[in-house]
């Protein structure tokens, strides 16, 4: 048979398949309409589940610090490499999982992450051995760290490429949700239940949704009859090597940039709100830990509230670079009133808790202008490069800042528990400050994609 009658023929006279590949799906989305919203929004929640139970799992030690610190007799070092130790598994797992999303689908990668993260929330509760519930915190950084690329990968193949910032920011909201039930949810739970008792529960929480996700869930909507929103025909699942994928996303300069600009926005939130906020409230604004964290928890809800706001302006303005740039520098002059001025009302910490949160929700953004910035195939190795990046703040600020503050510590203890000054805190927390302008430094050298995916 001769070339013109296979197909189109490219300059050197060999068949390209790719123009009938598309051909084909345009045939597809004719005699096959688009899937449901609510169909489409149900498929997307189960990978939403996993990110959620992420973020309980990333703000819980916040909440039970005193009985960690007691019953391990840990520092303020310890401490924050235990809470930390989720981050670094969590970290390792972003491009692995957006290489495995790109060439093996969502559906697969969040099962095995939610049993492997079950298994680990388990080993977690039920250890005595601290070594052993270090290793638990690693498997559960590690089981839930494939959610949220995962997600997004969904979205690319599930929801209109127009409400592709917005759905990333109703993750974020999902997962903000989960931090919110780790504050006094968890406490009044803990308090009633143990610590040990509640961690469990979560466990079976989370094996019984890996269960529901193998059963429930499909990769691509051609599979349930409907046409794809994925330009990426399914024979071109694997057109990329796995190395070959994430060498060819780092190819692309916005993407180091947006790498080093998400983690420096969500740093601080992580830190802060994931571990050292609670006692920091306590120790110098006299709340009890339940108050503490539900002060904390403020913050979670705006960003929960901000983030899907800021995803659907983003896509109405077709702006991804300013307001990522505008939110950040209000929130890196909100941080700096809660680091170093003392004594703060109650009422205005409680006002700046909301304005960080509302603030720092322009960073979901930078997963759909991460996506934007690559090739429509490697969506899913670029999504887990930017939040790779998102995780390293966090990662990085929570053990830093527990090494400061045992550094500069008084000696004052509170029963068998060093408790911190205000002036030590803001030593610490100065890290969060210079991270986030770092960031935003980043931020500012990248080239505008106007909401437009890379060809």
């Amino acid at each position: 048979m001769s070339p013109g009658a296979q197909g189109p023929v490219n300059e050197s006279g060999t068949y390209n398949p790719r123009p009938l590949q598309q051909s084909h799906t345009r045939a597809m989305e004719k005699s096959h309409p688009h899937p449901p919203l609510a169909l489409a929004l149900g498929i997307w929640a189960l990978g939403a589940g996993l990110y959620l139970i992420g973020f309980f799992q990333r703000v819980a030690p916040a909440v039970i610090t005193r009985e960690l610190m007691a019953e391990f007799a840990l520092s303020a070092a310890a401490l924050g490499n235990l809470s930390a130790v989720y981050f670094y598994s969590y970290v390792a797992v972003q491009i692995p999982t957006g290489v495995l999303v790109d060439h093996w689908g969502p559906r697969r990668v969040l099962t095995a992450g939610g049993l492997l993260a079950a298994g680990g929330t388990l080993l977690f509760a039920t250890s005595s051995a601290f070594g052993l519930v270090v290793a638990g915190r690693l498997l559960v950084g590690a089981g839930v760290g494939v959610a949220f690329v995962s997600m997004l990968k969904l979205a690319t193949h599930w929801v209109s490429p127009s409400r592709f910032a917005l759905v990333s920011g109703l993750a974020l909201a999902c997962g903000s949700l989960g931090g919110i039930s780790a504050g006094v949810p968890l406490r009044l739970a803990v308090d009633s239940l143990g610590w040990r008792w509640v961690m469990a529960a979560a466990a079976m929480a989370t094996l019984s949704l890996a269960l529901l996700t193998w059963w429930l869930m499909r990769d691509d909507p051609r599979e349930k009859g409907y046409a794809s929103y994925s330009t990426v025909a399914p024979s071109e699942r694997r057109r990329h090597s796995m190395l070959g994928g994430v060498y060819e996303v780092f190819r692309y300069r916005n993407v180091w940039l947006i790498f080093i600009g998400c983690g420096a926005i969500t740093g601080p939130m992580l830190a802060f709100g994931g571990l050292w906020g609670v006692p920091f409230l306590v120790s110098n604004y006299g709340l009890t830990t339940a108050e503490a964290a539900l002060v904390t928890s403020v913050m979670l809800v705006a960003w929960a509230v901000a983030s899907p706001i800021a995803g659907a302006l983003s896509d109405k303005l077709h702006r991804r670079k300013v307001p990522i740039l505008s939110g950040g520098l209000i929130a890196a002059s909100l941080w700096a009133t809660l680091i170093y001025v003392p004594g703060l009302p109650y009422s205005v910490l409680v006002a700046l808790m909301a304005g960080l949160g509302f603030a720092s929700g322009v960073v979901v953004i930078g997963f759909a202008f991460c996506k934007e910035s690559a090739p429509p195939a490697l969506a899913g190795t670029a999504s887990g490069v930017a939040n790779m990046g998102n995780m390293l703040g966090g990662m990085a600020m929570q053990p830093l800042i527990g090494w400061l503050l045992d550094r500069n510590w008084d000696g004052s203890m509170a029963g068998d528990i060093r408790t911190y000054s205000f002036p030590t805190y803001a030593g610490g927390f100065t890290l969060m400050l210079v991270w986030l302008l770092a960031g935003l430094a980043a931020f500012a050298c990248t080239r505008e994609t106007h909401a437009k995916q890379a060809a």
